[in-house]
């Protein structure tokens, strides 16, 4: 089995904290979101990953060492690292066709901006399983319709009346993916676009029209990273499961100075918490320093220092120094407010 991961995109809507970091990079509960994304999909597979190819953008924001994180995270999973580059924002169908040598036999493909919680039963009678998540605002999303026998038979972006409410989440599994690369080779090969790009719903569509069996997959919960409101709730949602999970979320080095932890929350190493309240739902990276305030539902990420704050739905950077009584905050990396 494979896992086809494309993330070459700059993930506009998360600024200003994906101007410096890969939005698939910011950590959710403690880990990256890619991270978290490509573990939790091999640990439901019930066959051995092969192979984890990722699709990067441009180099000089997926520098080296985005690289070295992803192979680190492949090897993890005793699988081999593939890395492809998109090198222009054409469409997911385009993204996908970038990784082309690796497209063949059984494979996940998978959108790193969304978490999932999900028992993954493959239908090895079907060509591909499409996951899916029942919504109260289909119209909002891409959704499937299905036929009498509940087999996908067409996929509608946005309806304006109703199809189905089961919205499309981005995760798909193809019996074998060179089935795939055929038809988008097809769309590319004669510049079908739609929305001003090359969609992988164009190579599904024309694998159903040659008879290609697509079923869903359910998920039970679906969690979206997309920008900085839902990615605070995502968090507070995913520290949630991994305290039921039975997860030890705070590290043995964090120092505790007339301090309370209201848990769930993960606080990584060398945390220093003085004269503070931080939780419930709060993660905080490794080397932060929080001194002198009250903490609850944010993320804040590595060697940042935050003093005379009350903070409620706040996502803050990496080596930030943050002085202030705000509350509902987005500040990016390096940033200062003294």
């Amino acid at each position: 089995m494979k896992i086809i991961v494309p993330m070459a995109g700059r993930g506009s809507r998360l600024r200003p904290h994906s101007l410096t970091v890969p939005k698939p990079l910011i950590p959710v509960a403690g880990k990256p979101i890619v991270h978290r994304l490509v573990s939790d999909i091999a640990k439901v597979l019930s066959e051995p990953i092969e192979e984890v190819a990722f699709i990067l953008g441009d180099p000089a924001f997926f520098g080296e060492d985005v690289v070295a994180s992803l192979k680190d995270l492949a090897e993890g999973l005793g699988a081999k690292a593939s890395i492809y580059r998109q090198d222009e924002p054409l469409g997911t169908g385009h993204a996908i066709m970038s990784a082309k040598p690796s497209l063949s036999g059984p494979a996940v493909i998978a959108y790193a901006d969304t978490l999932i919680r999900a028992e993954f039963n493959l239908d090895k009678d079907a060509d591909s399983v499409i996951w899916v998540k029942q919504v109260d605002e289909p119209e909002a999303f891409g959704v499937v319709k299905l036929n009498e026998t509940n087999e996908i038979v067409e996929l509608v972006e946005k309806p304006e009346e109703f199809v189905s409410d089961l919205a499309v989440i981005g995760i798909y599994y193809f019996k074998n993916v060179g089935a795939l690369k055929k038809e988008l080779q097809y769309v590319l090969d004669n510049n079908v676009i739609n929305g001003g790009e090359y969609q992988i719903n164009d190579g599904i569509k024309r694998m159903m029209a040659d008879g290609k069996k697509f079923v869903t997959g359910q998920v039970d919960e679906w969690m979206d990273c997309g920008n900085k409101k839902v990615t605070v709730e995502t968090n507070q949602r995913m520290l949630g499961f991994l305290e039921k999970d039975g997860e030890n979320m705070i590290a043995a080095s964090v120092k505790k100075e007339n301090a309370n932890i209201i848990e769930p929350c993960f606080i990584g190493e060398n945390v220093v918490l003085k004269n503070t309240t931080v939780g419930p739902f709060v993660s905080i990276g490794a080397d932060t320093v929080i001194e002198d305030s009250t903490v609850k539902n944010s993320i804040i990420q590595s060697h940042t220092s935050i003093k005379n704050a009350n903070l409620d739905n706040a996502m803050i950077g990496n080596h930030v120094k943050y002085n202030g009584n705000f509350e509902t905050i987005s500040i990016g990396d390096y940033s200062v407010l003294e």
